[in-house]
């Protein structure tokens, strides 16, 4: 599961900053959480393809988190995508998909279908789910939570070899099968640990803080918040629908989340030193992410 920032900045991109864009490498696929304009021209800076993409998830239809999609749709088609793509968002998502994709002259190759998402609803994709949560911004929007589903338990040593278990053995019992040893079933649970959590990150987009994106957030492994401005100017912000980084802090430390990512940086703030030195004060496990950090989540 890693984590590759493409864009960090709020409202419109800077020389050092793309819009705001977030890849999820879940390993079997591609997920992309907004999607801001240029956007595909990050994915080439990185080490991921936005042809892998299978399903992005849109925050909200503010421009500098949707309007890379132009592009990045007619550049899968010229590339001859033939995979279904899933984009996923609150209110009108559908409206803004089909104007999207009516700019122009281009063939759509391939499935496009969007879904609209209601606040608390819960999406099942097999290994993994997302969840919806209401931000607080002046126009519909979204925060994300998406969370792999428990893993089985790690294999006990010590009884593997009081039953013998050896070679194809652990790949049956992992399959959930059991095995003969000395005229008894050995099952997987008797030979395994206790079910893992899953890892899980959040994804604010664009908020002032609210109960609805701390309980999203509660004990997740990583949380990336927005932290538009610092709080000199954290009155202000809210007013139209931002936080500070103090606030972000705040709401980590609350949801005791594992590590705290800030994005979306004002302009005003060339260097977010100042904003990551803010928020390590109330929650010392801060980083204000950059164009093109990658970040590793390992599972516990």
């Amino acid at each position: 599961m890693q984590i590759t920032f493409l864009g960090t900045a709020g409202s419109w991109p800077t020389k050092d900053r793309n819009a705001s864009a977030i890849a999820l490498d879940m390993d079997s696929e591609l997920l992309l959480l907004d999607c801001g304009e240029g956007t595909q021209r990050q994915f080439f800076q990185s080490r991921t393809s936005f042809m892998r993409v299978r399903r992005i998830f849109l925050t909200h239809f503010h421009g500098d988190h949707f309007l890379g999609l132009p592009g990045l749709l007619q550049s899968m088609n010229l590339n001859n995508r033939q995979e279904p793509l899933d984009i996923y968002g609150p209110f009108r998502t559908k409206d803004f998909l089909d104007m999207i994709l009516s700019l122009g002259y281009f063939t759509q190759k391939f499935p496009v279908e969007g879904h609209e998402v209601a606040p608390g609803e819960v999406l099942d994709f097999g290994s993994y789910t997302v969840q919806a949560a209401r931000a607080r911004h002046p126009v519909p929007a979204l925060a994300w939570r998406i969370e792999e589903k428990p893993k089985r338990g790690r294999f006990d040593e010590a009884k593997c070899r009081e039953w013998g278990i050896r070679g194809p053995d652990f790949a049956r019992l992992e399959r959930g099968e059991p095995v003969e040893r000395a005229g008894r079933s050995v099952l997987p649970e008797m030979v395994m640990g206790p079910p893992r959590r899953g890892r899980s990150i959040v994804y604010t987009g664009d908020t002032s803080p609210v109960p609805e994106i701390e309980a999203l957030a509660e004990e997740a492994d990583v949380l990336i918040h927005e932290a538009t401005v610092g709080r000199e100017l954290e009155s202000e912000a809210n007013d139209w629908g931002h936080s500070s980084a103090r606030q972000a802090a705040e709401v980590a430390l609350r949801a005791r989340v594992g590590r705290l990512y800030l994005t979306h940086f004002s302009s005003r703030y060339p260097d977010t030193g100042p904003l990551e030195a803010e928020a390590r004060e109330i929650f010392p496990a801060t980083e204000a992410s950059r164009d093109l950090l990658e970040h590793l989540l390992r599972q516990r």
